[in-house]
């Protein structure tokens, strides 16, 4: 059964950091793209960062560019996200998501497969 765990999640004050890890089993992802995205209440699902299964290519939001950095490591199945300068507006859920060989569709949501269940991060200002 594949699955993707997020954890990392939780409460911060407005200039912090945190940094999302997603585990992945049932697969090895070293051929997928990994990708983050958050929703917040009342909003659609939107895009934050991509990693592409190139090993090479990121890619970002606006909102997060500068601010947030995607990685990840083949070996641990594992993706991250580093989210630094935290504001209010990046309170969401922040869900993990892959899918195979995609590149430019990383930032769509109905292009991935495997969908973790998410993590609450929530800034407070």
């Amino acid at each position: 059964q594949v699955q993707l765990v997020e954890n990392g999640g939780g409460l911060v004050q407005a200039g912090g950091s945190l940094r999302l890890s997603c585990a992945a089993s049932g697969r090895t992802f070293s051929s997928d793209t990994m990708g983050w995205f958050r929703q917040a209440p009342g909003k659609e699902r939107e895009f934050v960062a991509a990693f592409s299964w190139n090993g090479v290519t990121t890619y970002y939001a606006d909102s997060a560019k500068g601010r947030f950095t995607i990685s990840r490591d083949n070996a641990k199945n594992t993706a991250y996200l580093q989210m630094n300068s935290l504001r209010p507006e990046d309170t969401a859920v922040y869900y993990c998501a892959a899918a195979p060989y995609i590149d430019d569709s990383a930032s769509n949501p109905s292009t991935y497969f495997y969908w973790g269940r998410g993590t609450q991060v929530t800034v407070s200002s």
